[in-house]
């Protein structure tokens, strides 16, 4: 069963990470550069994952270390690049804010010190990845939640609606709230030892980041109308 849950997220998983690149080739990149640089490096992180991956599962003496650290690896740079999405789009949507480059500023270098100081407190050497990398990507995952809930109150609370940054970041709020409750199932049926309730907030997990890639494929794919111009903004820039 957990194979089978495993092959069908890379059947699934894949070909939408390929349809979201090339909708994203279609209209160009120049507007969402860290945004096509997460899903090349989501896309080849999974690629990487699969051998080790399948191997576990079919193995008949199962060692779980080549598989977890690939796994924790692709994780650590999967959520520093989403939390950087989150902040470059944000980036773009405070054109319109005043002070923005104070706003920008504040963004970038808190962003980068964020990082490093939560790698900092919880890294230890002397323990598996693990147990460090649990903690440090939970911090990275509720600060790039947070951040997408500021950029969606953001785009609500501006005059012109950018349709796109409204399905990116809605994409986004959907993979987080879904991963923050499978973590949870999970966490619970570890500790129960449910077997079956793991699986079931793998399940979820799953659907939730397959509907944000999906999402995101949609954004690109349609022609959303950029927001419009006025001569106000136009001077401000």
């Amino acid at each position: 069963m957990d194979l089978a849950l495993q092959i069908c997220s890379y059947l699934v998983w894949l070909p939408l990470e390929v349809l979201t690149m090339s909708a994203m080739l279609r209209v160009g990149i120049r507007r969402y550069p860290v945004v096509f640089t997460y899903l090349v490096a989501s896309f080849l992180t999974t690629l990487i994952e699969i051998s080790p991956s399948i191997a576990f599962y079919t193995s008949a003496r199962r060692n779980a270390a080549d598989i977890l650290f690939w796994y924790w690896l692709d994780e650590g740079i999967r959520e520093v690049l989403i939390l950087a999405v989150v902040i470059s789009l944000i980036y773009g949507a405070s054109a319109r804010v005043r002070p923005r480059r104070v706003l920008r500023s504040g963004l970038v270098i808190g962003g980068v010190l964020f990082v490093a100081l939560s790698y900092l407190i919880h890294h230890d050497p002397n323990v598996k990845a693990g147990v460090w990398m649990t903690p440090w990507t939970r911090d990275l995952k509720f600060c790039a939640a947070i951040l997408d809930l500021a950029l969606w109150a953001l785009l609500l609370g501006s005059r012109e609606k950018d349709h796109r940054l409204l399905l990116l970041s809605g994409g986004m709020g959907i993979m987080f709230t879904g991963e923050a409750i499978g973590e949870s199932i999970r966490s619970m049926a570890i500790r129960n030892h449910s077997h079956f309730a793991v699986l079931a907030g793998s399940l979820i997990i799953l659907l939730s980041d397959l509907a944000f890639l999906y999402i995101w494929w949609q954004a690109f794919r349609r022609q959303t109308p950029a927001p419009k111009m006025t001569a106000r903004t136009s001077l401000a820039k």
